[in-house]
Parts: C-alpha cells; structure tokens; sequence
C-alpha cells in the first residue's frame, strides 16, 4: 500500500520548508493583565498588546507571544523562557528587589542554594514563575 504526498513548489521553484521562517514561541496565562504588569514591571521587558493578547519584545529582536486562557490555564510543567545574564547573583538579586521569587528545588537533581540558583554543573540557572505559574529562568552566559 503506497501513498502520495504533494509537495508544494513555490514560484522559485524550490519546495516550501520553515527553514528560513522567523519561528517564535507562545504560552498561555490566565489573566494577560497581571502579566502585563508583572512582565514590564517586575521584568523590565517592553511588552505591547493587541486584541486581548501580548508581545514580548526581547533582546536581539525576538519575540514572544502570551495569549489569554482564562481558568483554563494550566501552568507550563517546563521553562517557558530563558533570560541568558552575564551575573546571575546580580540578576537574582535586582529580580528579588522588584519581587520575584525564586523556586527552591532542594532535594532534587536540580537542588538550587539559599538564593535559588542551581550550582551542580553546566551553567548558573535560576527558576521563578509568573503570576501564572509558567517557568521561567535566568542563566549565566
């Protein structure tokens, strides 16, 4: 038993693939407002909004998508985002002074210090969360 598929040739004649597509990532949060704040705010990140969802505009022209889903938000179980910082004890610090709050893994393979960074090998990583409950980090370049 064999099946076709078509492939679809542009004008250049080449066949379509994403190789050269600008991909970026999304999530959901349960209430686009408090994100707002705590992105622009807490974060420092230049946020805009449109038709009920945001943009984070990030360094070196990326960008993420954050869409609104109400009670049916279900955190992310994974790190969402990586923020790579030259000083991660400077970055924990300047985070903690706007109010963030570092997750604690003690007693795990990713056992994290008194400031919440993880030191067991490869690089320097810290985890928070948003109001949300979605993983986020910074980590030492």
């Amino acid at each position: 038993m064999s099946s076709s598929v078509e492939v679809l040739v542009l004008d250049n004649g080449k066949p379509f693939n994403l190789e050269n597509s600008k991909a970026f990532s999304g999530f959901s949060v349960s209430d686009t407002d408090e994100a707002h704040t705590f992105y622009a705010e807490s974060l420092g990140l230049d946020v805009t909004e449109d038709n009920g969802m945001l943009t984070l505009h990030l360094g070196g022209g990326g960008r993420v998508i954050v869409y609104p889903k109400g009670e049916a938000h279900q955190p992310a179980s994974f790190t969402v985002l990586n923020f790579p910082v030259h000083d991660i004890e400077a970055a924990v610090g300047a985070l903690t002074h706007e109010g963030v709050e570092f997750k604690h893994y003690d007693g795990t393979p990713m056992e994290t210090d008194a400031l919440g960074i993880f030191r067991g090998g490869g690089p320097l990583i810290a985890w928070f969360a948003d109001p949300s409950g979605n993983i986020f980090s910074i980590i030492q370049d």
